[in-house]
């Protein structure tokens, strides 16, 4: 029997990689008025409904996606919330 389950995945550029669009939300912050912001890193949130046997297998399929097409690993990192 399979359980209905939501997984969050979260990508970021990995530290010391240059993040450009995340440099212009700073730059625009500034603009606006924001002038503390230090620094902004920009990444993406993928939220996914999935059929599994259980968390475990859950995880385990997420993470492999990740590995093969939501994460450009060389560059980026992400984690994985199986609810």
């Amino acid at each position: 029997m399979s359980d209905k389950l939501k997984a969050r995945v979260h990508v970021m550029l990995k530290d010391g990689v240059l993040d450009p669009q995340g440099e212009a939300v700073r730059h625009a912050l500034g603009t606006l008025g924001f002038a503390g912001v230090q620094g902004v890193r920009q990444g993406k949130v993928i939220e996914l409904d999935l059929d599994a046997a259980d968390r475990a297998t859950a995880e385990a399929e997420v993470r492999a996606m990740c590995e093969k097409l939501l994460a450009n690993t060389v560059i980026e990192k992400y984690t994985v919330e199986i609810a």
